[in-house]
């Protein structure tokens, strides 16, 4: 079959390895999975990460998790504060239909979906968000979790059934030991969280963080309940260069193709911002790396073309030549994919839809 480039393509044997790993570690850590399904956002792939024995998903707006709910996923954690009188219906369909837990950090917030679990006739399971030091999101840690507890606790509408957070600056490390410092961090506030809420009366079940690399690392997070790593399905040069995975470990690259070479040592390729996105490496100013052509780099990106540099007298490109790229950030490429396809070696086994691309509201 003649596939049009640019496309994604992604090795279905890598993608089952990696979800299997993941879940393995994590379970021998006595840490449940719940795959935050934004770097795929395919129905299909979030079906064969719960056969494969994650507990449920964890999605970034409520439009992702209505696409999932209506597939029959029916376990959602909704990473993202629910605000707005405009959002309260559509948070009460959801609730009625699946298990679904929200996250807090505001009493505006808290009060809204108070009111969304009043109107349902049931309590929504919440989580209170703390700050992980980023600062994007969540309560301060110490008393002032506490304090926002106590404040919410009375909502009729509301059940508080643990502590959530995010600590992003882990993929500022540059060193293992950097890694398994900070996911040790992450797993010492929602701890420390629990310790505090408990002594004053609060049960709490679970207790949820957890990114790829903190999660790679998942001996340091022993006492979290579950992680919501994501990137891992995929992975992507930045996981390469933060020396989580080799670059045999990731699963998703782009086809692309040679469209003209104006001079010896520049090239363009059908794959622009469009395609690959804009986000930068970790490493240095490429836009993803070039399998099989370490000498070939992506320089710079209009929104339909690749600009591609080399030595003409080490490589040589030629109009129609194809190339497959590895991105340097997997989880936007999908948002910008209709269709993905599955490859087992060689052979292309199966065409995917992107059912919840766009779907960012």
């Amino acid at each position: 079959m003649n596939i049009t480039t640019p496309y994604v393509k992604i090795d279905l044997n890598q993608v089952e390895k990696n979800i299997k790993d993941m879940i393995n570690g994590l379970k021998s850590s006595g840490i449940a999975h719940r795959p935050h399904i934004k770097p795929h956002k395919s129905i299909d792939l979030a079906k064969l990460q719960i056969q494969l024995g994650a507990k449920g998903i964890t999605c970034a707006k409520l439009s992702e998790a209505e696409v999932m709910a209506e597939a029959g996923i029916d376990d959602i954690l909704l990473a993202f504060p629910v605000i707005g009188k405009e959002n309260l219906e559509r948070v009460i369909k959801l609730a009625g239909r699946v298990k679904l837990t929200c996250i807090i950090d505001s009493l505006v917030g808290a009060e809204s979906l108070s009111k969304a679990g009043e109107m349902l006739g049931q309590k929504i399971n919440v989580l209170i968000e703390i700050d992980g030091g980023i600062h994007r999101g969540g309560v301060q840690p110490g008393e002032a979790v506490l304090q926002f507890a106590n404040q919410i606790k009375a909502l009729p509408g509301l059940k508080i059934n643990g502590l959530f957070t995010y600590m992003g600056q882990i993929y500022g490390e540059t060193t293992k030991e950097g890694m398994q410092k900070t996911a040790a961090s992450e797993a010492e506030i929602l701890q420390s969280a629990k310790k505090l809420l408990e002594e004053h009366g609060f049960q709490l079940s679970v207790l949820s963080g957890g990114s790829t690399p903190s999660s790679i690392h998942h001996e340091q997070l022993s006492g979290i309940t579950e992680s919501r790593a994501g990137n891992y399905i995929f992975y992507d040069m930045n996981a390469v260069h933060l020396g989580v995975i080799p670059i045999e470990r990731c699963a998703l690259r782009i086809r692309s193709q040679v469209v003209s070479v104006p001079l010896p040592g520049y090239a363009s390729i059908d794959a622009g911002s469009k395609t690959l996105t804009s986000d930068g490496s970790l490493k240095d100013e490429t836009f993803g790396y070039v399998v099989g052509r370490p000498g070939v780099k992506i320089v710079k990106l209009n929104e339909e073309h690749g600009f591609l540099r080399y030595d003409p007298n080490e490589d040589e490109l030629e109009v129609g030549d194809q190339i497959e790229i590895i991105p340097n950030h997997s989880c936007v490429i999908l948002n910008l994919n209709h269709r993905i396809y599955g490859f087992r070696g060689e052979a292309l086994e199966r065409e995917l839809t992107v059912e919840a691309r766009g779907m960012n509201y």
